[in-house]
């Protein structure tokens, strides 16, 4: 549907009627048209992914992590928009989203350093241009609404990604960001990563919209859905929505189906509200296996190729396991570090008081 508004601007929405296929590219005549150098950096980046998951929550049940949100089942959407990504792109992501920062380049251990309960959220976010990862529902949205506009009057080819799961879709936050999103016409995408749970909350319970990239028309988006599961349809629809965002078009919200296969965090027994036969049922439609599939029936992986793919994951977990067996050199006056990018008197007055008992209690060896 084409809408052309007064002020000369078209609006393009594109959303799927109840019952219509989301994109999909693997199974299809259009997986011949996956470059193989492309297959094989989704498929090295999402066993990468999936060790970083498998390592992480190890660790929490280890106590070495206080909490850790597994993707398990996720890793097409995270590494395949992640690759989408141009080098001055910026990502939103949430606490779930840790394999997406990962697959941005971020040193895995900095990753983990918020889940361990470290200074602020472990790297840095100006480097990566990836924000912390958003733990609070949606509200990292207008976050990168206000950066996407931000970076329209700078006058820099600059897009923003936001990554968030259904339950996010049901906070006023997102709502807010799409309509600004809109009316600013800022370059910004929304990856709504739908794997069927707003933690116990069934979808159904949540929303009847036929999509939830339905969501978007009402503000005049575009919405595209797609299979979550299928790491080149995410990239495909990630990267032209991302090319439309630059070329000046305004904001896309897509819509991934795929399935968290572990539960929600470690303390979450997903045995109370969903079936074995349904977790079962999702596992033959794990997103690495389908990608290990096609490189394996196109004639593009060798033995060689899944080798050095998992001894790249098996040494990234090696440096995980060593660092959460290390106490962290902890300095306290890092707590008035970058709270402030000029401290006020009150907290300089703060630092210069626990600077002053920190001393005392190393002179005369007691605590605080």
């Amino acid at each position: 549907m084409t809408v052309s508004l007064s002020d000369g601007h078209v609006l393009t929405a594109v959303t799927p009627p109840p019952g219509t296929e989301p994109v999909r590219v693997l199974g299809t005549p259009l997986a011949d048209e996956v470059s193989s150098d492309t297959a094989h950096a989704l498929y090295r980046q999402m066993v990468l992914a999936r060790r970083f998951n498998e390592q992480a929550t190890t660790l929490t049940r280890q106590g070495r992590l206080a909490v850790y949100p597994s993707s398990t089942g996720q890793e097409a959407c995270q590494v395949a928009a992640t690759a989408a990504l141009a080098p001055a792109d910026w990502l939103f992501p949430t606490y779930r989203d840790a394999a997406a920062v990962v697959s941005r380049g971020v040193d895995p251990v900095e990753v983990l350093a918020l889940f361990r309960g470290d200074w602020h959220h472990g790297f840095d976010s100006r480097r990566h241009r990836v924000a912390p990862l958003c733990t609070p529902l949606a509200t990292h949205c207008p976050h990168a609404v206000g950066l996407a506009h931000a970076a329209t009057l700078a006058g820099d080819d600059t897009a923003a990604l936001v990554l968030l799961g259904d339950g996010g879709t049901s906070e006023g936050d997102f709502h807010e960001a799409v309509n600004f999103a809109a009316v600013l016409r800022a370059p910004v995408v929304f990856l709504i990563q739908n794997n069927g749970y707003a933690i116990s909350v069934p979808l159904h319970k949540q929303c009847v919209a036929p999509s939830l990239a339905a969501k978007g028309i009402g503000y005049g988006v575009p919405g595209v859905q797609v299979d979550g599961n299928d790491a080149p349809a995410v990239y495909q629809e990630v990267g032209s929505a991302l090319d439309r965002a630059r070329a000046g078009d305004g904001p896309t919200v897509i819509e991934a189906l795929t399935y968290r296969l572990d539960p929600h965090t470690n303390a979450d027994d997903d045995g109370r509200y969903r079936s074995r036969e349904e977790v079962a049922h999702w596992r033959q439609r794990d997103p690495l296996l389908l990608m290990e599939r096609h490189l394996t029936e196109s004639g593009l992986m060798r033995p060689a190729d899944r080798q050095a793919a998992s001894a790249v994951a098996e040494r990234m977990a090696d440096r995980l396991r060593e660092a959460s067996a290390q106490d962290p050199d902890i300095d306290p006056l890092e707590l008035f570090t970058h709270v402030y990018a000029r401290p006020t008197p009150q907290l300089a007055e703060q630092r210069v008081l626990l600077g002053d008992e920190l001393t005392s209690a190393a002179r005369t060896g007691g605590e605080l």
